[in-house]
């Protein structure tokens, strides 16, 4: 079977997010035929939801077309390692395939941190290919971190006071 990244898709919506403030994480799901069946960037500032990333929007939008709550034999492509939070989703989806961009050894959950899938307890372990775009993707983070961090280049959130 040949490969085919969807990670473009999954950087367009990280842009969305950072163009909302939000930070840049997006992500595509695909469906066994290869058909994106969901697409979502980061909305937790928007929504006032921490669980609002991502990887938890595509899962959620995509279970609920398909009426399941488990997604065998989906492709998740996400700009950024997921949380334990988000790879505990994955699981319980039983996702087949993620396929991540930049790593996140501060609050990563798949090759850092928490290392969901490597646990005893996991229900399900995905294929996981990391590394794909991962400089463009990380990229998009520092360069929205280092606007953060610098005077009017963003517009300032009420609840950052």
């Amino acid at each position: 079977m040949m490969f085919t990244s969807h990670m473009s898709e999954a950087l367009a919506e990280a842009r969305a997010a950072a163009a909302r403030g939000e930070v840049p994480v997006g992500a595509v799901l695909l469906d066994p035929q290869g058909r994106v069946v969901a697409r979502a960037g980061n909305r937790t500032r928007e929504m006032s939801d921490p669980s609002a990333h991502a990887e938890m929007l595509v899962i959620r939008q995509a279970c609920a077309a398909l009426g399941s709550e488990r997604l065998p034999g989906h492709t998740l492509y996400v700009t950024l390692e997921p949380c334990a939070m988000c790879a505990a989703a994955i699981a319980a989806a039983r996702i087949a395939r993620v396929v991540y961009g930049a790593s996140d050894p501060k609050s990563g959950g798949v090759a850092h941190g928490a290392r969901v899938f490597s646990h005893p307890q996991a229900h399900h372990r995905p294929e996981v290919l990391d590394g794909i775009c991962e400089a463009e993707a990380e990229a998009l983070l520092k360069d929205f971190f280092a606007r953060r961090r610098t005077p009017g280049a963003l517009p300032p959130d009420p609840r950052d006071t």
